[in-house]
């Protein structure tokens, strides 16, 4: 898993990820993204142009998405109230990004 970018998107509710992502190989980047946020999957999902996984961090139910046109993955809760959750995982996520560099 390589990451480029990690942003949370308050107004959206979304962490947002940039990283070398392939569509047809989804899962050699997003098993790794998962072990490293010490998530479990739940389902996954795909389609023509989407993939979507339901994840289980502590507890909270999160969605990691990616679509294929706009080359972003992101992770999204259903509840407004995760987002404190989310942005401890975009600490976590920083903290790997600068490890890279």
């Amino acid at each position: 898993m390589r990451l480029q970018q990690v942003w949370l998107d308050n107004d959206a509710g979304t962490l947002q990820i940039r990283g070398e992502i392939n569509f047809d190989d989804f899962a050699a980047f997003a098993e790794p993204l998962v072990e490293s946020l010490d998530c479990r999957v739940l389902e996954r999902q795909w389609g023509a142009d989407r993939h979507q996984w339901l994840l289980d961090f502590e507890g909270c139910q999160l969605w990691l998405n990616y679509e294929f046109y706009g080359d972003v993955a992101w992770l999204a809760s259903d509840r407004a109230e995760d987002i404190e959750v989310l942005a401890f995982l975009e600490h976590l996520l920083q903290r790997q990004l600068e490890q890279q560099q």
